[in-house]
């Protein structure tokens, strides 16, 4: 076994642009479910929704690259509108069932052969990322060290999108230490309490959709450059329920929590592929046991098993705190 190749990939990957857009969309999920206690099962439709605005603007729309990212957020917004509006006033599971039908509806409607011309149906769309190569300060050449070796424009990219998650955590922290925060905890915990002092439960409920949904379209925008392609079939439900991994993995209510998950949780999956490759390859495991074309699913299998345990023995999270899973769910 080479276990050079398998070091190196791994931890090239913990801040590859996956471990990025996954990051991005655990935190915002940290907003909706971490603190506020808001069961959201559709972040994927704030990723997708926030990528068409994106490609649609500046492949149909002719729009420059920076409006094309403003159209994208105010549809990231508009969607958590159209979302809230009429769920968050009723029980938990409502939204929940609300959000995860809303994200297939996008990625059904954009890959409609009537949404061709504009979205470019199941073939999706390409040629919208110049606009933010093209703002890339680095000369021609590669930068880094050890495993991570980048060209100019994949260093710009995880550079610009791991500052986005530096100053969005900053942000958080601080927001959770103001009034506001505390507020979306008690609503969290007893939103009847919090309503009974007079507060806007509703209203504190919206901003913190809004707030996350903003996180989700960013990790929207990463995902689409990063692949410089738009393909409906990659917003499926599948990337919520890893964003959710990844936050429960490094621990809910925690400002570190979904950006360490999404770290440990892509760094996991990749060493467990690697590794079943190279001993594939070197005929420790035999191919009557398992052939190459087996190892992403038992990739998952060891993955999965992996989570059942720490939701056994630790369901808090790696660095999570189980005061911090009061969850009001009424």
């Amino acid at each position: 076994m080479d276990f050079g190749v398998i070091f190196d990939n791994t931890l090239n990957s913990l801040f590859n642009a996956e471990a990025l857009y996954l990051a991005l969309a655990a935190v915002g999920l940290n907003i909706h479910f971490g603190y506020t206690g808001l069961l959201n099962f559709g972040q994927v439709g704030f990723l997708a929704i926030a990528a068409y605005g994106l490609g649609v603007g500046v492949t149909y729309l002719g729009l420059p690259f920076f409006a094309s990212i403003a159209l994208g957020l105010a549809l990231a917004v508009l969607l958590a509108l159209l979302l809230g509006i009429p769920t968050l006033r009723l029980r938990a599971d409502y939204l929940a069932i609300v959000t995860i039908a809303s994200s297939e509806v996008i990625r059904l409607v954009a890959r409609s052969a009537a949404m061709r011309d504009i979205t470019g149906g199941s073939s999706g769309l390409t040629g919208f990322a110049g606009g933010f190569y093209d703002l890339n300060p680095l000369s021609d050449g590669t930068y880094g060290f050890g495993p991570w070796i980048y060209n100019e424009n994949r260093f710009w990219l995880l550079l610009v999108g791991w500052s986005l998650v530096v100053l969005g955590s900053i942000m958080i922290f601080m927001l959770m230490r103001s009034p506001w925060g505390r507020i979306l905890k008690a609503i969290r915990e007893d939103e009847d309490a919090v309503r009974s002092l007079g507060k806007n439960v509703v209203g504190y409920k919206m901003q913190s959709l809004v707030l996350g949904g903003l996180f989700g379209a960013l990790a929207g925008f990463v995902f689409a450059i990063a692949n410089s392609s738009i393909q409906p079939d990659n917003y499926g439900t599948q990337l919520t329920f890893f964003a959710y991994t990844a936050l429960i993995l490094g621990g809910t209510a925690r400002v570190l929590g979904p950006v360490a998950g999404s770290i440990i949780f892509i760094g996991l999956f990749v060493f467990l592929e690697n590794t079943l490759v190279q001993a594939i390859n070197a005929d420790i495991i035999p191919e009557s046991i398992m052939n190459s074309n087996q190892v992403g699913i038992v990739r998952g299998i060891l993955v999965g098993l992996g989570l059942m345990l720490l939701m056994i023995f630790r369901p808090q999270g790696i660095f999570g705190d189980k005061k911090e899973l009061a969850l009001d769910a009424r």
